[in-house]
């Protein structure tokens, strides 16, 4: 007992005690801009920096151009308007039947229980979500019972945000009980990008949650880098399927970041040895703010092309974009002509 307290002080600590100053990123890494630092106290005006100071560890000091500092550090040029990067590229807004609830796909639907992250990814395609009107309040549920029995097919629940791991044991538990009430839900996935930044948040407790309800648990983290992966976080990811949750892992391909096939090899490599299966690599969704990251189609086929050649076909993440208002993630491999 005494060990799981000092677990769950030692995440919940970090969570509270984030890095939001783009001034403190940029001195911890010595990195001495006038230029980066400007822009990045502009940009974060619009969408405030946030990032755990375990995951800055991870970066490389002295070094600007750093894939994990690239992905949380604002920029003037998230500031620069492109007529086709919008505020709602995934057409979310059309999905939202009820607070909380975002229904796109048959089979299942997602929740948004919160819209707080342990960090802020400048590419982040609900950057612009309006969250606080779209939260289920505790008197909600019933409307969301509702909703998922007068769709029988339904028979999935993804749990987002935001991040949903942010929350509490407490009311991820209530969350699940609430959804394992209702036989036809078979499957609860887990979208979060908390075991990545603050690995830790795998405690005993919540991973005896997972492990005891009669749902089938996926959890679907997201790493862009290999870097982000140190023994650390490997070894805390492992826990998932030591305890038989299934763990996936969704990448965006992010020019600068991880933009050749290499780096991506290396990462499905690092990600097997923690357990976790490579799931989606997607093209960027077009979000206002993170043109800067947006590849040619020719650049991403080619890149697609080597990842093929490296790595045997159970490593390979499929290549997908996501389109508003289509019925399922579209298969982009071969079809990259924009």
């Amino acid at each position: 007992m005494i060990n799981y307290l000092y677990q769950e002080q030692n995440w919940q600590s970090q969570l509270s005690d984030l890095i939001t100053d783009p001034f403190e990123l940029l001195d911890q890494l010595e990195i001495c801009s006038d230029a980066l630092l400007s822009g990045a106290i502009l940009a974060s005006k619009s969408f405030k920096l946030r990032v755990p100071r375990a995951f800055v560890g991870k970066m490389r000091k002295g070094d600007p151009l750093d894939p994990l500092l690239l992905q949380v550090l604002p920029h003037h040029l998230e500031l620069e308007e492109h007529p086709e990067f919008v505020t709602d590229p995934l057409g979310e807004e059309a999905a939202n039947q009820l607070p909380g609830v975002l229904h796109k796909y048959q089979s299942r639907f997602l929740l948004t229980l919160t819209g707080a992250c342990a960090v802020h990814c400048r590419y982040c395609f609900r950057r612009h979500f309006p969250y606080q009107e779209n939260l289920p309040k505790q008197d909600d549920w019933p409307q969301i019972k509702a909703y998922i029995e007068q769709n029988p097919h339904i028979n999935e629940v993804i749990l987002s945000g935001g991040d949903p791991l942010t929350l509490s044991n407490r009311k991820l538990k209530l969350w699940i009980e609430r959804l394992e009430s209702l036989q036809q839900v078979k499957i609860l996935r887990i979208h979060s990008r908390v075991p990545v930044v603050i690995p830790q948040r795998l405690d005993t407790e919540l991973l005896e949650i997972l492990k005891s309800t009669r749902l089938r648990i996926i959890v679907v983290i997201h790493a862009n880098h290999a870097a982000e992966l140190d023994d650390q976080t490997c070894a805390y990811l492992e826990k998932l399927s030591q305890h038989g949750i299934t763990a996936l892992n969704q990448a965006v391909l992010l020019k600068g970041v991880n933009d050749d096939a290499q780096t991506l090899i290396e990462l499905s490599q690092r990600l097997f040895d923690a357990r976790v299966m490579p799931y989606y690599l997607h093209v960027l969704d077009k979000v206002k703010g993170a043109q800067h990251f947006d590849l040619s189609g020719s650049k991403i086929d080619e890149i697609y092309h080597d990842i093929l050649a490296g790595l045997p076909g159970y490593l390979v993440p499929k290549l997908v974009r996501e389109i508003a208002g289509e019925k399922n993630k579209t298969p982009l491999f071969g079809k990259l002509t924009f």
